[in-house]
């Protein structure tokens, strides 16, 4: 199937969380948490810089929001249900759609950290990779250190498959290991 022709919803709610394709304007809100939680997602994130501006954001919410239609990319920003508060961002991509697999990868502002909200988006994000997307294989790559994505990846039900050793570079340019964790469709 092409996938361009996929009703993919532009919206997912969980008890807690509305995720919601980016839109124009939407720089400033992620432009703000990032600001916020700078000093946690420069360790693992490359964009993440004291030079991260809001033209950055809201360029990163328009593309994400035309590669969403495209299905290059599917990016939700997150906000807290109760309260309409940006908590962070998750994205699929790296899809192949000859397997069809795909990435996720996210990240969660500071002060929402240990409250299970990143892990309620992952089983989101993923439930819709799998059920409506039908994908056979979602992964999700991490910095064998950054102990608190890999926890995220566990209990959304993904299965470690391994560690590739000296596969990257962090943003500080020291050579790391990725822990490689995967789910599969249930049969």
């Amino acid at each position: 199937m092409n996938p361009i022709l996929l009703d993919i919803p532009t919206e997912l709610f969980t008890q807690r969380l509305h995720l919601r394709i980016p839109q124009p304007g939407d720089g400033a809100v992620v432009f703000n948490t990032v600001r916020g939680s700078l000093p946690e997602l420069k360790k693992w994130m490359p964009w993440a810089t004291d030079l991260y501006s809001l033209d950055n954001a809201e360029e990163w919410v328009r593309r994400a929001a035309s590669q969403f239609h495209s299905r290059q990319q599917l990016g939700f920003v997150i906000f807290d249900r109760e309260t309409n508060e940006h908590v962070g961002n998750t994205s699929a991509f790296d899809f192949d759609w000859n397997v069809p697999k795909a990435e996720i990868g996210y990240w969660l502002s500071t002060p929402h950290c240990g409250k299970g909200l990143m892990t309620e988006a992952v089983i989101a994000v993923t439930n819709l990779l799998l059920d409506n997307c039908k994908l056979h294989r979602v992964q999700i790559c991490a910095d064998a250190r950054n102990t608190k994505t890999c926890a995220v990846a566990q209990r959304a039900g993904y299965q470690c498959e391994g560690t590739l050793r000296n596969d990257r570079r962090d943003p500080h340019g020291q050579l790391t290991h990725t822990r490689l964790f995967a789910r599969l469709p249930v049969s």
